[in-house]
């Protein structure tokens, strides 16, 4: 088991690639305490994991609140005792360029996108300081790496989280805490709804697919796998990197 008895923190944990990490995390034998603002969500979740034997519990919240973070972190080291691995994964996306995108829905992609990444990294970086390191892994995406079509905020807030993510990396190596992020191209996820909508689901992905050099969309479990490894040991010498998982697509 890649991660057995390290107690990790998944954000945005109730649905999409959020879900499949609480799930693969679980299953690689880490105790994963998972967030979320949707309580029969979370409920679905946990009763897979526990289901296939993983330890998990789930705390409701939104990221949005300034001191959801220290809530939570402080909540984890009175009941697990520690924190080992924090997965900042919760994330929204609005359509819309620079022209159209208004300023409540920039505000408000920043505030989950990046602000919500800063607050929980800088609850969890002295806990982990404390238990000796730790891993932290950012979802950024393939849009941080190269050019969002019709999502500029959300481009910009991954670009921002990949940047960060360097940063924390490099500012953290000397306490042990591992900083990377993983960069995912299209994925099988409610989000990937606002790409498809209006179009039978089915043909649309298969048109998505097809404009990818590897021929399909992501399923959550791929990314998941990533995610885990890179909060691994097996992952020790890996700090400060983007990765990117989308098929291909930004090599060409």
């Amino acid at each position: 088991m890649l991660v057995k008895d390290k107690i990790a923190i998944v954000t945005g944990g109730t649905s999409g690639i959020g879900a499949a990490i609480a799930e693969e995390m679980a299953m690689e034998g880490a105790n994963v305490v998972f967030t979320g603002r949707n309580a029969k969500s979370a409920a679905a979740v946990a009763s897979r994991i526990s289901s296939d034997g993983g330890k998990c519990r789930h705390v409701l919240g939104d990221i949005k609140d300034a001191k959801f973070a220290d809530k939570l972190v402080a909540d984890v080291l009175s009941r697990e005792g520690r924190l080992d691995i924090l997965v900042n994964n919760a994330g929204i996306l609005f359509r819309g360029t620079a022209e159209t995108c208004t300023d409540q829905e920039w505000e408000e992609t920043f505030a989950v996108n990046v602000t919500g990444v800063f607050r929980m990294s800088r609850a969890a970086i002295p806990a982990m300081r404390k238990a000796g390191g730790g891993a932290i892994v950012n979802i950024a995406s393939d849009w941080s790496l190269v050019a969002a079509h019709n999502a500029a905020a959300y481009g910009a807030s991954k670009g921002a989280v990949a940047q960060l993510t360097r940063s924390m990396a490099i500012d953290h190596v000397a306490d042990h805490i591992r900083v990377n992020a993983v960069c995912p191209g299209d994925t099988d996820t409610p989000m990937l709804e606002t790409a498809i909508a209006g179009v039978d689901r089915e043909t649309r992905l298969k048109r998505l697919g097809a404009s990818i050099p590897l021929g399909r969309v992501a399923s959550p479990k791929e990314i998941a796998c990533l995610v885990v490894y890179l909060a691994s040991d097996k992952a020790a010498y890996i700090t400060g990197a983007l990765v990117p998982i989308d098929g291909g697509n930004t090599a060409r």
